[in-house]
């Protein structure tokens, strides 16, 4: 795996990025063509950067109303202590939960930030009781609910240029 520094990407790097983050299921003729480079190069370019992990993988975005997800919370943990035994057991307990799409470590009031997707407040309710509040040492929950999205975007900024 060679190591790609984010200073060290061109334009025809980014552009490839961007291409492939507004539609990962495009031909490499096609992305060489919206770039700008002949094919070859274009997918020599796109498999270092797969390989340097710049490109993590490809995946579906699946709308989670239309999968009957229709409430989205945001979970504040706070847990009794905060040594690494207590974050460890939270960590590895917390990945293995479907239910939680993201989980941050976090500086503040609470130690952990979760996106939850559920059917309903109902089923809210029972993953707070049954799953949530029974891992050992999670000592506070706050929650949040989404009333609508304003903005969700998958493609990330492009790195600012210095000078």
């Amino acid at each position: 795996m060679s190591n790609i520094l984010p200073n060290s990407l061109d334009e025809h790097d980014l552009a490839i990025l961007d291409q492939l983050q507004e539609d990962g299921r495009q031909t490499n003729q096609d992305l060489a063509d919206a770039i700008g480079l002949s094919p070859s190069p274009c997918l020599r370019r796109t498999k270092r950067l797969e390989q340097a992990g710049v490109i993590a993988g490809y995946v579906a975005l699946v709308d989670p109303a239309k999968m009957g997800l229709a409430v989205t919370a945001f979970v504040r943990i706070r847990l009794s202590s905060q040594d690494d035994a207590h974050l460890a057991r939270f960590e590895q307990a917390i990945v293995d939960i479907p239910e939680v799409m993201e989980c941050y470590l976090m500086t503040g009031e609470a130690d952990y930030q979760l996106r939850v997707l559920v059917p309903s407040l109902e089923a809210f309710e029972e993953f707070l009781r049954h799953r949530l509040t029974r891992i050992d040492g999670v000592a506070q929950v706050t929650s949040s609910f989404a009333l609508r999205p304003v903005t969700y975007k998958t493609r990330l900024p492009r790195p600012m240029k210095k000078g």
